[in-house]
């Protein structure tokens, strides 16, 4: 798949004009139909007035090719982040309205539970041996302090994906850091529940969350992996086709 095409069929051509008389002559030409500029993003002329114009220094730097593929997972996986942060944040507030109504809620759990076992039997499923149902019956238990906690913890969970939601959404270098950080901190965890019990959930989450660490980590060049924050830099400066056309009109004038 051509990322760059896709995202442009999308958003538009980003072409631009620079003021540079040489540089300009070699992202612009004139057809029958008119003028046409040269897209920063796929690379093809793109009939009509440029979307923007100025200095080439001021020139965005528009990712292309794998850089583009890059920020378009990263994207997915902050969009990941955002849904598990909303899952946690109704939780939470589940817990919070538990509190102090544990034997208001323990009478309509009991009066709902027979007609659960009774769908659950249809499906092959044992609510007297769920962890979920035997969790449930223990919140009746915890007394409102307690589950008040309960409520922070889980709020300060969602926080955390969500940052890591803002930080990988707008490609950020301290997103991916912060990202590969706390994914990292959760990965005993669920290798922990793993063990306790085996579940295509778990297996899903905890293969999700390792490749995107590990991706992460190489592809964006943390701490001085692959080449380091110098490299990164370095590939994201060079892979800008204006870059690239600045340094073909050095070099023909150096010729």
């Amino acid at each position: 798949m051509d990322f760059s095409l896709w995202t442009c069929a999308i958003r538009g051509h980003e072409t631009y004009a620079p003021d540079e008389p040489e540089l300009a002559a070699r992202l612009h030409v004139s057809t029958p139909a008119g003028e046409a500029w040269r897209c920063l993003r796929c690379g093809n002329f793109a009939p009509g007035e440029p979307r923007r114009s100025g200095p080439a220094d001021d020139a965005p730097e528009v990712p292309r090719g794998h850089l583009l593929r890059d920020r378009i997972i990263m994207r997915l996986l902050a969009a990941e982040r955002v849904l598990r942060a909303l899952v946690l944040i109704l939780l939470g507030v589940g817990v919070l309205k538990l509190r102090g109504r544990q034997h208001e809620w323990k009478q309509a759990w009991d009066k709902e539970l027979p007609l659960l076992r009774q769908l659950a039997d249809q499906v092959g499923w044992d609510p007297d041996h769920s962890k979920i149902v035997h969790w449930i019956d223990q919140a009746f238990t915890f007394s409102p302090t307690t589950l008040r906690w309960v409520a922070i913890a889980i709020f300060a969970y969602a926080a955390v994906q969500i940052i890591e939601g803002i930080g990988l959404w707008l490609v950020e270098r301290w997103g991916e850091y912060f990202a590969v950080i706390a994914t990292s901190l959760f990965l005993p965890i669920e290798i922990y529940e793993l063990t306790e019990k085996v579940t295509v959930i778990r297996i899903g989450a905890l293969a999700i969350n390792l490749a995107a660490v590990i991706w992460l980590l190489w592809s964006k060049k943390l701490f001085g992996i692959n080449g380091g924050a110098k490299a990164y830099y370095a590939e994201h400066h060079t892979e800008s086709l204006m870059t690239v056309e600045r340094s073909a009109v050095a070099a023909e004038t150096a010729g």
